[in-house]
């Protein structure tokens, strides 16, 4: 390497460090918060469950049963506490044509506009983590690009060893065409690590290592491990995207840190919330979240002792989260008569979802 090039490769590895910033744009990627719950059930489709931010999918299982778990199984000596745990507990031992078994991950795109994609300026980004499974073999990641021309970058990767922790690193070039990400609050990239793959999203189409317009059948090109087939688990930490071609050390941030952010998207837990009411027990309350929510959020689920003969669960919920963090929540008194046509406040237990 001449000392220009070396200079150069100097250069990029200070810029990727970002000394003083940010570098991971990946929200709770030690897996320490987990507000859903420490452990729920995997069932068909996708969904949200218990470590923020990481959607566990089962699509078109008929066999399997399984759970997403919080785990304290870490790779050693690495500074991590928890860990992603995809439970096997009933294998699905045959990959019919339309399963698919994986772990996703969404990245909100107002924060992804540094990368310049669809221009000739495009940057590499490097995706880093820690991964274990009880099956080797040929695993594969999907990047997908969501806005605009849905986009697709297939790569593989291989677990050499069973049950234990090997750390990835992946180097993913600028995607020049597409028509760029927009600068919006929804969804501008999906990753997606397939743990079993069946043919529909594995035909043979596609070419790995290289931004192409999304088809199912390229999505998990060459993958052929499966990870279900048997009981056990896959575990996955230390999650880090960065833009630049040089995987630095993973960013560890504070737990209060790591909440705040992932409150954006889900906030749940007991607020102060102030309200008023009428005799006939309709009741409308405002609740105030530490954190903006990315958007108007679902309600997921609302109680509150307020007063103490009346008991008021949800009936519906409005929400301004752009222009301040305070929910409107309609409720129904379900305890005893009220009376109340004043104003009140007291404690309440409330779940917004506002994920991507």
């Amino acid at each position: 390497m001449t000392k220009a090039a070396e200079l150069a490769k100097m250069g990029e590895v200070l810029t990727n460090s970002q000394i003083g910033g940010r570098r991971n744009l990946i929200i709770n990627g030690a897996m320490q918060v987990a507000q859903r719950g420490t452990s729920s059930a995997i069932g068909g489709g996708q969904a949200y469950h218990s470590v923020d931010r990481f959607i566990a999918q089962a699509f078109g299982a008929d066999n399997f049963s399984g759970t997403l778990e919080q785990s304290t199984t870490v790779p050693s000596g690495q500074g991590f506490s928890n860990s992603l745990k995809y439970n096997i507990a009933t294998a699905e031992s045959a990959i019919d044509a339309n399963e698919l078994f994986d772990i996703r991950y969404k990245i909100e795109a107002q924060d992804l506009q540094q990368l310049a994609n669809g221009t000739s300026s495009a940057k590499k980004i490097t995706l880093s983590f820690w991964v274990r499974s009880h099956v080797t073999g040929t695993y594969s990641i999907s990047i997908n690009k969501l806005t605009n021309t849905t986009r697709l970058y297939p790569v593989l990767y291989t677990i050499t060893s069973a049950d234990t922790w090997e750390k990835k690193e992946i180097v993913i070039p600028g995607d020049t065409s597409g028509g760029g990400i927009d600068n919006s609050n929804e969804a501008g990239f999906q990753i997606v690590w397939g743990l079993s793959v069946s043919s529909t999203f594995n035909d043979g189409t596609g070419t790995n290592n290289q931004w192409q317009d999304y088809s199912n059948g390229a999505a998990f090109k060459g993958h052929t491990a499966n990870a279900v087939g048997t009981q056990g688990a896959f575990y996955i930490t230390g999650l880090q995207m960065e833009v630049g071609s040089q995987a630095t050390p993973f960013e560890h941030r504070s737990f209060g840190e790591e909440l705040a952010l992932c409150q954006r998207y889900l906030f749940n837990g007991d607020l102060q919330c102030l309200g008023s009411a009428d005799g006939a027990g309709n009741i409308q309350l405002c609740v105030q979240t530490p954190v903006n929510l990315r958007a108007n959020p679902t309600l997921v689920s609302f109680s509150s002792p307020l007063r103490g003969a009346l008991t008021a669960t949800a009936t519906g919920a409005a929400f301004s989260a752009m222009v301040a963090p305070r929910a409107t929540i309609s409720v129904t008194n379900t305890g005893s008569v009220n009376t109340l046509v004043a104003g009140f406040g007291g404690s309440c237990s409330v779940h917004l979802d506002s994920e991507l």
